[in-house]
């Protein structure tokens, strides 16, 4: 005690705390306290304690983390005094993404100046863009380390599972370093991705600059296995090492073992790789001699003339092949459908319509399309309105499984599968049933470029309450069917028309018409088997009647 209170005593810093703790202890409690919220009226007590504090020459950042979790942080300098209190609640803030994403999560930690030299900066995370992400990649950093970046400026795109995002920033500063580069894959949401700071000065601290290995070990602790009981360990240790003493005079081998040939016996075995063990000596004592090695080669040359084609024509021809590396699209994608697969009971309802009338509709509605300037009309515009108006005249099918009920949809969102080099993406028209051919067809190009550029945004195709699938316009294909898209209970697959001779009015007379096969896969848990078959009737009534959906 004697020596403690010598050191207090003769403290440059400590000299003054003793007054301070005696006349200043209810502004020092009321500052730190739990309840702390910054004000204006507090400053007047931050100069009071910086008068009884020792105040050191540059700069003294002091921090305390409070258990409700707010943080209060005074930077008391010679002639500024400042008060930062920011919400670790939620540690979420200082980035946003494009209108459409202002619900994404960003995850960024800021840190402050500590005993590493390290001035204050900010560490920006992988952010969660869709409820299903778990890791992204970096498609491109649009910033450099050391640009300086301001609010809504991008600082790079964001390769989610399911489409590239573009990054903004919302707080001014600099970009000090880039963690993860061009390319970086498999990135856990949360880990941090760069460094931004507020003073320029600051960029060359951060060169050799690594992410706190706070997260990484307590991903460590969690990790690790039951630690294993160190007693165990260390009785065994002495008892493996006495062992390993107790072995060393019986290494050399008995001389019963030992295998004795002559100079000449051992070369000829050297030559033809023939093990010595294998061999009974006939000299004297037992010795190799020459002749027991030209016997033993005698004897096992017929036999391994007779093992050498069958064992050249065992060993197969090695294969040539690439490795492609899973995009997060394709991994997205090869889970969903397995999902779908495995827990969704699938049965299939298929039927021929006629398309002739379709056909000859599509070509009056692209002559006065032409004449508007418009966009012409495809067969899969007339499949989407067909798809939309059946599914609001059997609104059954309209619906999604839940553990707990049948969700029953009022707006019909029609996804349209579209194949890039990419992946398979399925983009959405929105309330279909409401909509024109004319901005249907408008809608399903802007929305197929987007998918071949891989810049669809999350809008653009969540929301989704039935799925179109064709692969007969486009690769004739006459039939097949597809895995539904969950949560959704059904998905129409749309084959190729064909040319088909069908019976006339006379007896001997036939006519040809132009037929199309349709194939719908349905959840049984959501749709049976006659609401199915009574949707697929109405959309053939739309299809062989195309007049019918302008009504």
């Amino acid at each position: 005690m004697a020596y403690a209170s010598r050191i207090i005593n003769h403290s440059k810093k400590l000299r003054n705390a003793p007054n301070f703790l005696w006349h200043d202890y209810a502004i020092l409690t009321r500052c730190l306290s739990k309840d702390a919220q910054p004000s204006f009226g507090k400053r007047d007590d931050i100069w009071r304690i910086c008068r009884h504090c020792y105040a050191p020459s540059e700069r003294e950042t002091v921090s305390r983390s409070a258990t409700n979790g707010t943080i209060t942080v005074f930077d008391i300098q010679k002639r500024n005094i400042s008060l930062t209190t920011m919400q670790t609640r939620n540690p979420i803030a200082g980035l946003a993404f494009n209108q459409r994403f202002s619900c994404s999560q960003v995850y960024m930690r800021r840190s402050f100046s500590s005993d590493s030299g390290l001035p204050s900066h900010q560490e920006i995370g992988m952010p969660s863009l869709s409820p299903t992400m778990t890791e992204g990649n970096i498609a491109r950093w649009l910033k450099k380390e050391g640009d300086k970046v301001s609010p809504g400026e991008v600082l790079c795109e964001v390769e989610t599972d399911k489409a590239t995002v573009e990054m903004e920033c919302m707080e001014e500063g600099y970009l000090a370093k880039i963690i993860h580069g061009d390319g970086s894959k498999e990135i856990k949401v949360g880990e941090v991705i760069a460094i931004t700071v507020e003073d320029e000065e600051n960029i060359a601290k951060f060169k050799e600059y690594k992410p706190s290995a706070s997260d990484a070990a307590a991903a460590a602790v969690k990790e690790s296995s039951p630690p294993a009981p160190p007693k165990k360990e260390v009785a065994e240790q002495p008892v493996s090492s006495s062992e390993q003493k107790t072995s060393k005079p019986t290494t050399a081998p008995p001389t019963k073992d030992r295998i004795f040939s002559s100079p000449l016996a051992r070369k000829l075995a050297e030559e033809h790789n023939v093990p010595l063990s294998s061999i009974k000596g006939t000299g004297p004592d037992g010795h190799i001699v020459k002749a027991d090695i030209e016997d033993y080669l005698a004897s096992r040359g017929k036999e391994a003339l007779a093992t050498a084609p069958m064992a050249k024509a065992a060993t197969p021809a090695a294969l040539d092949y690439t490795d492609i590396p899973h995009s997060q699209i394709r991994k997205v994608t090869a889970s969903r459908l397995l999902f779908s697969k495995q827990t969704i009971p699938h049965y299939y309802l298929t039927v021929d319509t006629c398309v002739d009338k379709l056909l000859d509709l599509r070509s009056q509605l692209n002559q006065l399309q032409e004449e508007s300037g418009g966009k012409r009309i495809s067969v899969n515009d007339l499949v989407i309105k067909a798809v939309a108006l059946a599914l609001r005249k059997v609104p059954q099918c309209n619906s999604s499984w839940t553990d707990e009920y049948i969700r029953q949809h009022h707006n019909i969102n029609i996804n349209v599968a579209v194949q890039t080099d990419n992946g398979l993406f399925v983009p959405v028209i929105r309330d279909a049933d409401k909509k024109g051919l004319s901005r249907i067809a408008e809608e399903v190009k802007q929305l197929a470029q987007k998918a071949k550029e891989n810049s669809l945004k999350p809008d653009d195709y969540e929301g989704g309450t039935f799925t179109v699938s064709n692969l007969g316009g486009p690769f004739g294909i006459k039939q097949f069917c597809a895995i539904i898209n969950p949560p959704q209970s059904g998905i129409l697959a749309i084959g190729s028309a064909e040319k088909r001779a069908v019976p006339g009015s006379g007896p001997e007379q036939f006519n040809f018409a132009s037929f199309m096969s349709v194939t719908m896969s349905c959840d049984h848990r959501v749709i049976d088997g006659a609401v199915g078959a009574e949707w697929l009737k109405a959309f053939k009534g739309y299809i062989e009647n195309p007049e019918s959906m302008l009504l």
